[in-house]
C-alpha cells in the first residue's frame, strides 16, 4: 500500500493537473491499441476487453481516462485526425517539389502505410463513416469536421498549383479537394477489401488524368 504523503506548508500550484508518466503512457497505449483494432475491424466488432488485453491496461485504468466506449471512440477520432493531418501536411507543404507532385507523394506514402499492415487496416474515418448508422450521433459531426479539414488542406495545395500554372485556373480547389477525398476514401475501402494496392493506384491515375484533361 502506498504511504501517505507528508503535509507541508508549500502552497499548491494552480494550473493544469500533473499527469504521472505511467498514467500518460497507459492512455497512449489504449489509443494506439484502439486505432490498430478499429482501423482493421471497425468500432462495432471490437470490445473494450480486447483493447485492454492488447494495451495491458486494467479496466479501471480505462474508465479513469474515458467515461465509456463512445468517449473512447471520440478520442480515437481526434488522435487519428492529428496523426493523419501531420502526414498530409508533411506531403502537401513540401516546397521542394511542385504542388501536384506533393499530392502524388501523399498517395504513395498512404499506400506504403497500408502495405505495412498487408492492407488489412484502412482509414479510421472511412471505417467509422461506413458504420455511422450504428454509432452514437456525436460521431457524425466529428467525422464530417475531420474530412472537411483534410479537404481544406488539399484545396490549399490545389491553389498553389493554380498559382504556379500547373493546374488550369478554371478548376475549383474546394470542389476538386472534395472529389479527391470522396474517391480516395472509396479506394482505401476497396484496397482493404482486396488486400492489395490496385484500387489506390487506379484511382490516383484516373484523378491525375482528370487534372490534365
Amino acid at each position: 500500500m502506498a504511504q501517505p504523503t507528508p503535509q507541508t506548508d508549500t502552497p499548491k500550484r494552480r494550473g493544469r493537473p500533473r499527469i504521472h508518466p505511467d498514467q500518460s503512457e497507459a492512455r497512449n497505449r489504449l489509443l494506439r491499441s484502439g486505432l490498430a483494432h478499429l482501423t482493421e475491424k471497425g468500432y462495432s466488432a471490437v470490445g473494450i476487453d480486447e483493447i485492454l488485453r492488447d494495451a495491458q491496461v486494467p479496466k479501471g485504468g480505462f474508465y479513469h481516462y474515458f467515461q465509456n466506449k463512445a468517449a473512447f471512440g471520440l478520442a480515437l477520432i481526434a488522435a487519428y485526425h492529428d496523426y493523419f493531418a501531420a502526414l498530409i501536411d508533411a506531403a502537401l507543404l513540401d516546397e521542394s517539389c511542385a504542388p501536384l507532385d506533393r499530392l502524388r507523394h501523399f498517395t504513395e506514402q498512404a499506400e506504403a502505410g497500408m502495405a505495412r499492415h498487408q492492407f488489412r487496416r484502412g482509414c479510421l474515418i472511412g471505417n467509422l463513416g461506413q458504420e455511422m448508422s450504428a454509432l452514437p450521433d456525436a460521431f457524425r459531426e466529428q467525422l464530417i469536421a475531420v474530412l472537411a479539414d483534410w479537404q481544406r488542406r488539399t484545396a490549399d495545395c490545389f491553389r498553389c498549383a493554380i498559382e504556379d500554372g500547373s493546374l488550369p485556373a478554371h478548376h475549383d480547389p474546394e470542389a476538386l479537394a472534395a472529389f479527391f477525398w470522396t474517391g480516395w476514401e472509396g479506394a482505401v475501402l476497396r484496397a482493404k477489401l482486396e488486400l492489395g494496392p490496385v484500387p489506390l493506384r487506379q484511382f490516383t491515375e484516373q484523378f491525375f488524368r482528370h487534372l490534365k484533361a
